[in-house]
């Protein structure tokens, strides 16, 4: 929690994840494998514009209509596959209702979403956080990058590694979760690139190793 407090008290709550609705989360953290979030943002804006940022929509859609939609978020064919799979499981297996699908406890809902084509854990964990709300921690590269040099774990510790070093040391708390990732973002996208930039970061002051 020390690290927490110390980028919490230099960067301030960051209010993440940027989306009006569930399903714009769900898409987005789709969306955003692979690429930077300005380019999930105008694939976003073209959906909405389309107006098939809703499950309907989209599962009525022509796949390569779809395809053009998100083209700005790279991958596009492959992200168009993804999307039309999970909008195929919400009404396969909960009749297009994402609160039904939100209702499963928060370990079924990971396995459920994992279930699905082309989602993997940091995007399962991702929806379950940010769109259904539950407490789950969700680790990415700059999580790696960060604990790696912190000495948390190893510099190329895989996922769920990572996932549940945090998970055992912080309380299921959705907030706090939510704020910590999202912290974490900041930090790397500020300090903690390819090469550091220590000066200023907020963690500078914890051992590195």
């Amino acid at each position: 929690m020390r690290m927490y407090e110390a980028m919490f008290e230099s960067i301030g709550p960051r209010g993440w994840w940027p989306g009006r609705t569930r399903f714009e989360v769900c898409v987005g953290a789709i969306l955003t494998q692979n690429t930077a979030w300005r380019n999930v943002k105008r694939a976003i804006a073209n959906l909405k514009a389309a107006r098939a940022l809703n499950p309907v929509s989209m599962r009525d859609m022509d796949a390569d209509a779809l395809a053009e939609l998100i083209r700005p978020s790279g991958y596009y064919n492959v992200k168009r596959r993804r999307l039309k799979n999970f909008v195929s499981m919400l009404f396969d297996d909960f009749g297009g209702s994402l609160d039904r699908l939100f209702a499963l406890p928060a370990p079924e809902l990971r396995v459920k979403l994992l279930s699905v084509n082309g989602i993997g854990m940091e995007t399962a964990d991702s929806i379950t956080l940010y769109a259904a709300k539950k407490p789950v921690f969700v680790a990415d590269a700059y999580t790696r990058r960060i604990g790696g040099r912190h000495g948390l774990f190893s510099p190329d510790a895989d996922y769920e590694t990572m996932r549940l070093y945090f998970t055992r040391r912080l309380p299921e708390d959705v907030a706090l979760l939510n704020e910590y990732h999202a912290l974490i973002v900041a930090v790397g996208n500020r300090h903690c690139g390819t090469t550091p930039d220590c000066e200023e970061c907020p963690l500078k002051v914890f051992p590195r190793y």
